[in-house]
């Protein structure tokens, strides 16, 4: 099972060394990894080019979804997986993600365990918290960005249905509600990463705030 890792990425000089060094240490080596540098202003594509080992793309146009889309696009491996450039992977990340969809051929995507860095990794639940309200209302355990991936072949059949407007969606939980209709999302709490608190600590009201209300106008609108 080859297994792609995509990494988006914005202005991520002082996290992507990190997240890449992570990746390099994995017990089951990725059959690739590809940074998607969004325009970056600051050094991030100088040090992802430190790694050979490392695909580096641009994306002109804006916004994480077609950031996104370029790379999983471009990815050539049978499981698509996805980590945020500010997010840290155990060494086991990428054979657990490989033994979930071994699991069973039903198994369309996988969601892992997201742990926020500093002084709110003590704090688990936070994420179970984060995660309830999808769950609830989807019926289904959702994707999400920093820790997930899906099937290649799945992505190919529901490119074209996703929404391509930043403002309007999440846009892993909008690749949850299409991947969905093929089969099933497994949740691995054991699978943990650890990415930035950045968000929550800068900018608590668009976490708190407009986050769920991006979530609940989405919904509507599938």
């Amino acid at each position: 099972m080859k297994i792609s890792v995509v990494i988006p990425a914005y202005n991520e000089e002082h996290y992507i060394k990190a997240c890449l060094d992570s990746l390099q240490k994995q017990v089951k080596k990725p059959y690739e990894i590809i940074v998607v540098d969004n325009n970056s202003t600051d050094k991030t594509a100088e040090i992802v080019k430190n790694y050979k080992n490392v695909k580096l793309l641009k994306q002109k146009i804006k916004g994480t979804i077609a950031t996104r889309n370029l790379g999983f696009d471009s990815a050539k491996g049978d499981i698509i997986a996805r980590c945020d450039a500010d997010t840290v992977v155990s060494p086991d990340w990428v054979k657990n993600i490989a033994n979930d969809f071994k699991k069973s051929n039903s198994i369309v995507g996988v969601s892992n365990l997201i742990v926020m860095s500093g002084i709110l990794e003590r704090f688990k639940f936070l994420f179970y918290i984060y995660m309830f309200v999808p769950r609830r209302f989807l019926g289904y355990h959702s994707l999400v960005g920093p820790s997930m991936a899906i099937r290649k072949d799945a992505w190919n059949k529901i490119r074209k249905e996703l929404c391509t407007d930043n403002k309007a969606v999440h846009e892993d939980v909008d690749v949850a509600f299409h991947i969905k209709k093929l089969g099933d999302i497994y949740f691995d709490k054991d699978n943990v990463a650890i990415t930035s608190s950045r968000r929550v600590k800068h900018n608590p009201w668009s976490f708190f705030i407009e986050y769920p209300i991006r979530f609940f106008r989405m919904l509507g609108s599938h």
